[in-house]
């Protein structure tokens, strides 16, 4: 005997009674922001949807303000995931909506130039920004996507700007999928106000109002295929924040989709026989972000926790490798950055109120890991290293970072690059250390920004999936996550990746 939901139902890890058995045109596995795309334009399209994802879903109640705390909660690995080589945290989400409900509702469409590339690399027709944007269009019009306004910015986020304008920098608030912000500044740990359009307030309910039936705490373990074509996926239902199995599920579709992450899709390809593989592209080519930050510390109270988690950006040195953004990080976690220990410490930690920090991120190009399957395990392990190239600019990047604070009257910066001073006191001391060989092991990097791991390429040889996000070796498999992007999008991938699925849910909607 199995239990079945009803259309438009969710079922929650206590709804689970006895084993699962469904039957649906399309199943979609992974409620992040690409997943839940696919799910509420195909159930909109009249399509028998199922959704299945691994996390449970999350209230305000249950979001845990301490920055610690709520990544074992919210976070695979408990938030302690690391890549091998070149060792880099890196955290996904395991919930649903996915990395949605932790990210920072960044929303930047890929740079004109950046997608022409994509094209004459990568052999792709249509995807240029005349292409793209319909599907740009789309989603934001949906999620409200809109510059963040300076009555929610908050003094950390305008400093920015003092110091982009000081330096004739280009800088443009932040745009979000946001409705109603106040500016609580608690992206990273679930928005109690519910403001931030994080997936699993926007997509999915949608998807849902269209019949779609979601299973939430559902791990999904195998592709089942006949030929070329995928017939159903199979797994065990999970107890959320443990992981331990108990009932079993399957859900047979007509058509597959992926959109488990490009961490957790190519992993899922490989148990499943080696699956979309005849390129030998499936978990290669893997690719981040790699970010670092700096903390200035001002003479006058900057209330850092007000404002909007991340409001400002600029593009500026795009064309270059890089992309600056402001941000704010819960203090527990921001304690670890801080140098010293003892009253030293004390003494870093009681400046915080008058902190800002910034950030950059970098289009490492250069440098590719590749995602390997673990023996009996859904966890992947991720080898990645730093090409020298990508590391000078992730370096020159936080030189910028530190100039623009002083230009923006910081009394001393806090860079966190072992072997030099802790804290610089003037840009002319900055300078004196500019030109000095560093390691990637002596920045703090981190990076939550991964694609290409499954690439789209009009070339089967070279490529997992064709432009619409079909697998090349099969009829009815799809991706829809960012494994799909050729290499870096040049801002966050966010955006680009939910104009991908739309396109992808088009696709499968007009077959």
């Amino acid at each position: 005997m199995t239990s079945v939901p009803a259309k438009g139902q969710v079922r929650v890890f206590a709804d689970y009674d006895r084993d699962v058995d469904e039957r649906c045109d399309v199943v979609v596995v992974g409620s992040g922001p690409g997943g839940s795309v696919v799910a509420k334009e195909l159930a909109e399209a009249g399509r028998d949807v199922v959704l299945v994802e691994e996390g449970p879903p999350f209230t305000p109640q249950d979001f845990e303000w301490d920055g610690g705390r709520s990544m074992t909660r919210t976070m695979r690995e408990a938030g302690l995931r690391t890549t091998r080589g070149h060792v880099m945290p890196t955290m996904q989400a395991i919930c649903l909506g996915g990395g949605s409900l932790v990210n920072s509702a960044i929303c930047v469409r890929s740079p004109e130039r950046t997608l022409a590339g994509w094209c004459s690399d990568y052999d792709l027709e249509h995807g240029s920004r005349a292409d793209l944007d319909p599907h740009y269009d789309a989603v934001a019009s949906f999620l409200g996507i809109a510059p963040t306004p300076e009555n929610v910015q908050g003094p950390r986020n305008l400093l920015f700007k003092r110091a982009c304008d000081a330096l004739g920098y280009s800088s443009e608030p932040i745009a979000r999928n946001v409705r109603g912000c106040r500016g609580s500044g608690e992206c990273f740990t679930g928005c109690r106000s519910r403001a931030k359009q994080s997936m699993d307030l926007a997509y999915v309910p949608a998807a849902i109002r269209a019949g779609a039936r979601v299973l939430t705490s559902a791990r999904v373990e195998r592709i089942a295929m006949q030929g070329r074509r995928a017939t159903a996926v199979s797994g065990r239902v999970v107890a959320p924040f443990r992981g331990t199995p108990s009932w079993r599920f399957r859900v047979e579709a007509k058509t597959v989709v992926l959109a488990a992450g490009c961490m957790a899709t190519p992993v899922l390809l490989r148990r499943s026989g080696d699956l979309a593989n005849a390129s030998r592209q499936v978990g290669e080519n893997l690719q981040f972000h790699p970010g670092t930050a700096a903390m200035g510390v001002f003479p006058e109270p900057t209330h850092p926790q007000f404002g909007a988690t991340q409001g400002y950006q600029s593009l500026h040195f795009v064309g270059e490798g890089f992309k600056l953004e402001t941000l704010w990080t819960p203090p527990a976690l921001l304690a670890v950055r801080v140098p010293g220990y003892g009253l030293e410490l004390k003494r870093h930690l009681a400046e915080i109120p008058y902190a800002a920090e910034w950030d950059a991120i970098v289009s490492t190009n250069r440098s590719l890991g590749r995602v390997v399957s673990r023996w009996r395990s859904l966890d992947p392990v991720l080898h990645w290293n730093f090409h020298p190239e990508d590391f000078r600019i992730l370096a020159r990047a936080l030189f910028v970072l530190v100039e623009m604070f002083f230009a923006a009257g910081a009394k001393k910066v806090v860079h966190g690059v072992h072997g030099l001073p802790d804290e610089f006191h003037s840009i002319d001391e900055a300078r004196t250390h500019e030109r000095r060989e560093l390691r990637p092991t002596d920045i703090v990097v981190a990076a939550n920004h991964a694609f290409s791991s499954t690439r789209m390429h009009g070339n089967p040889r070279h490529g997992v999936v064709d432009e619409l996000g079909r697998c090349h070796d099969t009829d009815n498999l799809y991706i829809a996550d960012t494994g799909v992007l050729p290499r870096s999008p040049s801002v966050n991938p966010m955006f680009t990746a939910m104009a991908f699925a739309h396109r992808t849910a088009r696709a499968i909607a007009a077959r």
